[in-house]
């Protein structure tokens, strides 16, 4: 056996059905849409959703609720991250910047500082939120906080 007598195992390959080539092919004629109607038709595309014209799920599932265009959406991180990013890197201020060149935030986001975890180091933190937890608890070990 060499290269030039490889070939698939037999049943492994199948000749694609080439559809409207000719009656010996034996898909002619209707080229395997059956006969007349929308279907059988070039250019045709049934609807998104649509069910043979039975009530779609999208108008049959109730609607309700309400979405604030002007909603704010804060990428929260907390205190015990910052105490983390401080002593690896040794930092002692830590802004948006500082965020996105560890991962921890995108470019595009709006951050909020947040209470969870203890604080150790004595930090300078620009975010464009904090909650009141978190602002304390900078402050308390002689921190500032400053908003963007």
């Amino acid at each position: 056996m060499d290269l030039s007598n490889l070939k698939p195992a037999k049943g492994a390959t199948k000749k694609r059905k080439r559809i409207a080539r000719g009656q010996g092919s034996g898909h002619a004629g209707t080229a395997t849409r059956g006969h007349k109607g929308a279907k059988s038709r070039s250019g045709y595309s049934r609807k998104f959703g649509f069910e043979g014209g039975q009530m779609p799920l999208y108008r049959r599932v109730p609607k309700f609720g309400f979405k604030n265009i002007n909603r704010v959406e804060y990428h929260g991180i907390n205190l015990d991250t910052l105490q983390k990013i401080a002593e690896e890197n040794k930092l002692d201020r830590i802004d948006i910047e500082t965020l996105i060149k560890h991962g921890l935030t995108a470019k595009s986001d709006k951050v909020k500082i947040l209470g969870r975890g203890e604080l150790n180091a004595k930090l300078q933190v620009e975010a464009h939120a904090f909650s009141a937890s978190a602002q304390k608890a900078i402050e308390e070990k002689g921190g500032s906080i400053s908003k963007i």
